[in-house]
């Protein structure tokens, strides 16, 4: 199981010593939620302040984009460090064109989907071309909302699916993630989980024992 602390959650005026906390953690990407304040009613991280990131951790950059526009922030990212990109699938217009141009600047590509999305919008054989999928539970924009219960049984339809076309990739969740539903999700088949206030939501907290109640 991968662990994928949300940086939206951290300290925004202590965020180099937050992510420095984390050093020596096995199994565990950084998550940036990536806002433009259009497609969400939100505004976070640029490309400056991920490069800067990059300088204080080891752990692979994983980058959601809740972007209207993906494909302008595919090359403005290109060159700060990013391990995986992960578009929102609602936010894209031509997705085949769009992930092939991001297998070739990204080593991980990842498709993004809302809670109200079904997997059903997504062709498999696209499914095949992607290394993750990342499933909505709360609605994106803030963090500390609570987990959608039906998206449980999301969870268990990709599993399905990638099970059946032996596909290799990561089934992320992301909303709502706490030591109450990981060890569900990790039975649907989740095996990739972001947790922001969880982790980082009050102050002087154990992040590595925050994160080992996760995996438990």
């Amino acid at each position: 199981m991968i662990i994928a602390p949300s940086l939206l959650s951290c300290d925004f005026m202590a965020i180099a010593e937050d992510v420095r906390r984390l050093d020596g953690q096995k199994d565990l990407w950084l998550h940036l939620d990536v806002m433009d304040g259009h497609f969400v009613p939100n505004l976070t991280f640029g490309a400056a302040v991920v490069k800067n990131l990059r300088q204080h951790s080891k752990h692979p950059l994983d980058a959601h984009f809740m972007v209207t526009n993906p494909d302008d922030h595919l090359e403005w990212f290109r060159d700060v460090g990013l391990h995986n990109f992960t578009f929102h699938w609602e936010a894209a217009t031509h997705h085949d064109r769009f992930i092939q141009k991001a297998k070739g600047l990204y080593p991980s590509v990842g498709i993004s989907l809302n809670p109200s999305t079904p997997l059903s919008a997504v062709p498999e054989y696209l499914l095949a071309q992607v290394d993750l999928v990342l499933l909505m539970s709360v609605n994106p924009g803030f963090g500390g909302q609570s987990f959608i219960p039906g998206v449980m049984d999301k969870v268990r339809e990709l599993d399905a699916i990638k099970k059946k076309l032996n596909l290799k990739l990561q089934i992320q969740v992301d909303g709502g993630v706490t030591d109450k539903n990981a060890r569900a999700l990790a039975q649907a088949g989740a095996t990739n989980l972001v947790a922001g206030s969880y982790i980082f939501g009050e102050p002087g907290r154990d992040y590595g024992a925050r994160i080992a109640a996760l995996r438990a």
